[in-house]
């Protein structure tokens, strides 16, 4: 059937009036939005200036609000325990109540291998109240929780020699590197950012330029959580 003069006209107004508010020249329609991306890749220089600067505000922060070492599946094994399994150079053996034995684990910050669980931490890669001073405090419990027991990104929980992480403590790579694998663990920290949407501080951000200049051949890419 075909439209009426006044229809076309009651129409071509409306995306006149849309194509103002968005700052578009009349007779251009804007497209649809695009979809959010859920998946985040570029090389690790470019990932790190794409990264937000802002200034951390630690007020508030508490270790208890980020719930973590849950066991999420139920199956008796913790996230800590989840890590040691997943990570483990060889095979280990799980008994009642996720007891662990006969593995082995090597810590890439120090470069130590270990058979002994209690001699490895898992790390945060990006600690909690690093988390929280850079954006995390405006997340939900649940949130936090999910953050802090992350599984289905490796680079987000590391198990490494329990000293070497104690002598990390909450600190950014502006404040603390690794004694090896130093590229790898910027890239880390950056792709960990990026997944949750965290923000950096601009000391921090220039310590991560500066390192990543000797970082050849590193690329980015990322699932994001949020």
């Amino acid at each position: 059937m075909p439209i009426s003069r006044s229809v076309l006209a009651s129409r071509l107004g409306v995306l006149a009036l849309r194509a103002v508010l968005v700052g578009l020249p009349l007779g251009v329609v804007a497209a649809p939005a695009a979809a959010y991306a859920q998946d985040y890749s570029a090389p690790l220089e470019t990932a790190i200036s794409d990264l937000p600067t802002q200034a951390e505000n630690d007020t508030g922060y508490d270790r208890s609000l980020f719930p973590h070492w849950i066991d999420a599946d139920g199956d008796g094994c913790s996230t800590r325990n989840e890590v040691l399994i997943k990570e483990a150079d060889d095979p280990v053996s799980v008994g009642a109540g996720c007891s662990l034995s006969g593995g082995r684990w090597y810590s890439y910050y120090d470069g130590v291998s270990w058979t002994d669980p209690s001699d490895i931490d898992i790390d945060h890669m990006v600690p909690l109240k690093e988390a929280w001073g850079s954006g995390a405090r405006s997340w939900s419990t649940a949130t936090r929780q999910a953050y802090a027991n992350d599984l289905d990104d490796y680079r987000t929980l590391v198990g490494v020699t329990d000293s070497v992480n104690q002598s990390k403590g909450d600190r950014d790579p502006a404040e603390w590197l690794p004694q090896q694998q130093v590229c790898r663990y910027v890239r880390e920290w950056v792709a960990v950012k990026h997944r949750w949407g965290l923000s950096v501080d601009s000391t921090e951000k220039s310590a991560l330029t500066s390192i990543a200049d000797g970082c050849t051949n590193s690329t980015i890419t990322v699932t994001l959580a949020r």
